[in-house]
């Protein structure tokens, strides 16, 4: 097995295929200065095979187009930062705002239909389930999806069990307590929380309309990483996902990109939504 002793210089036209090649296979655009990233997330991929530099690993991949190996480069180059009740403001106006017009609206029916659409390794998701059963909904007929391109973390998501720095983050004490049970040096969220969720692997550049109505998307922190254009086509499918009157949240610095005949930019409490027209 050859020893990587060392991290030599990515060669800059396999820089350039890399960065083709994860744009081809997810729409994700990596600008010039993410050498950093390739060395960090590829390197563990580069030992797994026994290979010696990120440069026999470009090599392998335009040789054979190895599906297993093109899968793992692509799923190592995707984003999945996330945490619970990340950007605290949006879940309190789903709270305080959304909540109770579709209590109102859905008194008959009990129904409602939710979507995390980057949803890594769950706790968007799961999150928003905790936050229904403390409203008092957890009687009513809820679904939620949650959908990532890795199907690496999307397995993740669906075992429910997170490392004690992972519940750190965010995670109130007392939802903790009410929800998570100790699993050896981790914790394993409740039935109650995981029954509410579903996951599955999607590609936001496919058409996505026939997994709606949502009366909430959750598509945060990923749009900055696509091109203009396929950012344009992603709002236009998410728009399609919604009922009229549905609410889209994006990621702080992100906005609808002037979609203004798709969505209407809404002040909800401290936090911004996108209202589908």
């Amino acid at each position: 097995m050859a020893v990587l002793t060392s991290t030599p210089e990515l060669h800059a036209e396999n820089y350039q295929f890399l960065q083709r090649h994860v744009y081809a296979e997810t729409g994700i655009v990596l600008e010039e200065d993410k050498h950093y990233l390739f060395d960090c997330r590829l390197i563990p991929i580069v030992r797994k095979l026994g290979l010696a530099t990120i440069n026999d690993l470009c090599s392998l991949l335009q040789r054979t187009h190895a599906g297993e190996v093109s899968r793992q480069v692509v799923e190592a180059m995707t984003t999945n930062e996330t945490y619970f009740f990340r950007d605290p403001g949006q879940y309190e106006a789903i709270k305080t705002i959304l909540l109770p017009r579709l209590i109102k609206e859905r008194a008959d029916t009990k129904r409602l239909r939710f979507w995390s659409a980057a949803s890594s390794t769950g706790q968007e998701a799961y999150s928003l389930a905790m936050l229904l059963i403390q409203a008092g909904l957890g009687d009513w007929d809820i679904q939620i999806l949650g959908t990532d391109f890795s199907s690496q973390v999307v397995e993740r998501a669906r075992s429910g069990k997170y490392l004690q720095i992972e519940v750190n983050r965010g995670l109130p004490a007392s939802l903790l307590v009410k929800f998570f049970r100790r699993a050896d040096t981790d914790w394993q969220l409740s039935d109650a929380v995981r029954r509410m969720v579903t996951f599955d692997t999607i590609d936001l550049r496919k058409p996505m309309r026939v997994l709606g109505p949502f009366d909430l998307v959750f598509c945060r922190n990923v749009m900055i990483y696509f091109d203009l254009e396929t950012k344009r086509k992603i709002l236009e499918e998410l728009h399609g996902t919604l009922f009229r009157g549905g609410w889209l949240f994006l990621g702080g610095v992100e906005t609808a990109f002037g979609l203004d005949k798709w969505f209407e930019r809404h002040c909800a409490g401290n936090s911004i939504a996108y209202i589908a027209r």
